[in-house]
């Protein structure tokens, strides 16, 4: 042996120990799996029989190997929303935007890197609507296990979901076919049970055991379709300290809006009298006139854990909620998230971009009867392009290998038509966007700030915009249209809050900004799931840097075939 290479080797050796790195592997068999919700029997597609499936825990710094076996009989992917995955995109999961789906009796293994983020994020299927039931807690927890805040007694991940008497596939299959608004749910679930105010429910409610006088950590995660949600604990406060993985000035509140995808961390202190509370939530529903799931989902904190005499079984309290149309509550908790301290926020700005985010309307082609409003077929847009996903070869794949035909890379930097987008009376000669599968090239390392701006077509509602890949800074959001001559003075320069899913108010704005850091094409779209099956997304392409430490990584082995 060479006489350097030992003492390398020991060197090593002593690093990845004092480093306390972990690799971390799990098996998740997707498959059929009996449940019983609403009296009614379902086969539904889940990950290793678990509804909701496993959580996964990691702390920072820890590598995850998640071996995807496809039992079932459609087509899936899976996607650990809000990790970074840097240069790894080939990890990501969105179904031909990074791969292509592991196809029924195939698998995959998903490999990365929990790189700089601590706090609760979460997996779901991406892949038509089968997150409806295949999703999961992804937390990540301090290396040091040191928080920035008290160290709470227990820490309880909340699953906030959404559930249909019907198979969610054929759900959106006949919607699809038709051009309507797909079914709404029939109810909305807490760790995978609707709970007391449904039919046949109350008997498997979800039960949180608790001890007066603890401060516990409730990890919320809004893993509904279609709905935001407004949530509160009765008797309650809840303290703010973390959302999306980041953590948070604290702040105390009755209620919280999460939007689908989001997560919220808040500590909270039993200091109520021993009995019984329901945790509730119900839509918060901003379209106006648009049919909504009007339903509550509720669980009990129960203070029973470790008192010598049971708990005597009473009604549980029932908190106060806002009204499903309260847009004041929901801005009002959206302004109270900022930066744990003060932050750098990334500049001079390189790339000044302008999107408009909104529904739409396709005419119903020749001949045939569509089931959107006066016969035409729903649709959605960012600047005026309905995205296509691609059906033979993954956006990604066909950027890395240089394969033609797949996308193009003309994604308007802003509007192609301004106009005012707020309006109550907006030109129908603007209803109908472009389809296309079009992509906006952005070179490694620069700083992007972007506005979202919502528009009142068909109808205007709050969207939750993802961006696959990134976390971004929240500078300001708004009413009404973006104007940089008076809206540029109410930035927040100094604790913006970082999230990887933005709300952009209903008839309103938001503008955020991040750092084009990481290699690969990165879906953005709206995380209503029906919003994206009607094409309210596009993907960015960042180009490599210079080195490898700033070029994608070439894709594994086992990347599922197109």
């Amino acid at each position: 042996m060479e006489s350097w290479l030992l003492p390398f080797l020991l060197a090593l050796a002593l690093l990845f120990r004092y480093s306390g790195a972990e690799v971390h592997y799990h098996d998740f068999v997707v498959q059929a799996t009996p449940v019983r919700r609403l009296c009614k029997a379902h086969n539904i597609i889940t990950v290793n029989g678990q509804f909701p499936g496993p959580t996964i825990e990691a702390k920072k710094g820890d590598t995850l190997v998640i071996n995807v076996v496809n039992r079932a009989r459609y087509n899936v992917t899976l996607h650990w929303h809000g990790v970074r995955q840097m240069r790894t995109a080939w990890a990501d999961g969105p179904e031909f935007v990074t791969q292509c789906p592991i196809r029924p009796g195939g698998s995959y293994r998903y490999r990365f890197t929990i790189e700089g983020q601590e706090g609760t994020l979460w997996w779901h299927a991406h892949s038509s609507w089968l997150r409806a039931t295949i999703y999961g807690a992804l937390i990540i927890h301090p290396k040091d296990n040191s928080y920035p805040f008290t160290k709470p007694k227990r820490e309880i991940p909340v699953l906030l979901g959404e559930w249909w008497d019907r198979n969610p596939i054929n759900v959106v299959r006949q919607a699809t076919r038709t051009g309507a608004a797909p079914n709404n749910s029939d109810a909305f679930t807490i760790n995978g049970e609707p709970g007391d105010l449904y039919k046949c429910s109350r008997k498997d409610t979800t039960v949180i055991p608790v001890r007066a006088g603890e401060t516990n950590l409730f990890r919320f995660i809004n893993a509904a379709l279609n709905a935001e949600l407004f949530v509160a604990i009765a008797g309650h406060k809840m303290t703010v300290v973390g959302a999306d993985a980041s953590y948070t000035k604290p702040f105390t509140t009755s209620v919280l809006m999460l939007g689908p995808g989001q997560t919220t961390d808040v500590l909270v202190t039993m200091d109520q009298p021993v009995s019984r509370y329901y945790i509730a939530a119900r839509a918060y529903a901003s379209a106006q006139g648009v049919p909504f799931d009007n339903t509550t989902t509720t669980a009990i904190l129960e203070y029973d854990c470790g008192s010598s005499e049971p708990v005597r079984v009473v009604q549980p309290a029932f908190p106060a909620l806002p009204a499903y149309n309260d847009t004041r509550a929901a801005s009002t908790f959206s302004a109270g998230i900022k930066s744990l301290s003060r932050v750098s926020v990334p500049g001079p700005v390189d790339e000044n971009l302008f999107f408009t985010v909104g529904l739409g309307l396709f005419g119903c082609p020749a001949g045939k009867t569509c089931g959107g409003p006066n016969n035409t077929r729903f649709g959605a847009s960012m600047n005026n392009v309905s995205f296509v996903l691609p059906d033979s070869y993954s956006i990604l794949q066909a950027h890395y290998q240089g394969v033609p035909g797949v996308f193009t890379t003309d994604f308007p930097a802003v509007p192609p038509v301004q106009f005012d987008y707020t309006s109550q009376n907006i030109s129908r000669s603007l209803w109908q966007p472009i389809k296309g599968t079009k992509v906006y090239k952005l070179k490694y390392g620069s700083v992007v700030q972007l506005v979202l701006q919502g528009t009142n077509i068909f109808a205007a509602e709050n969207h939750p915009i993802h961006i696959h890949g990134y976390d971004f800074y929240i500078l300001a959001e708004g009413f009404g249209n973006f104007n940089p001559a008076k809206d540029n003075a109410k930035f927040n320069l100094v604790d913006p809050p970082m999230r990887n899913t933005v709300g952009v108010p209903v008839n309103g704005w938001a503008v955020i900004r991040f750092v084009a850091d990481n290699p690969g094409v990165w879906l953005m779209h709206c995380h209503l799931d029906v919003h994206i099956t009607w094409g309210l997304a596009m993907a960015f392409l960042v180009d490599d840097g210079v080195g490898e430490l700033q070029s994608l990584e070439a894709p594994p082995v086992d990347l599922p075939p197109c």
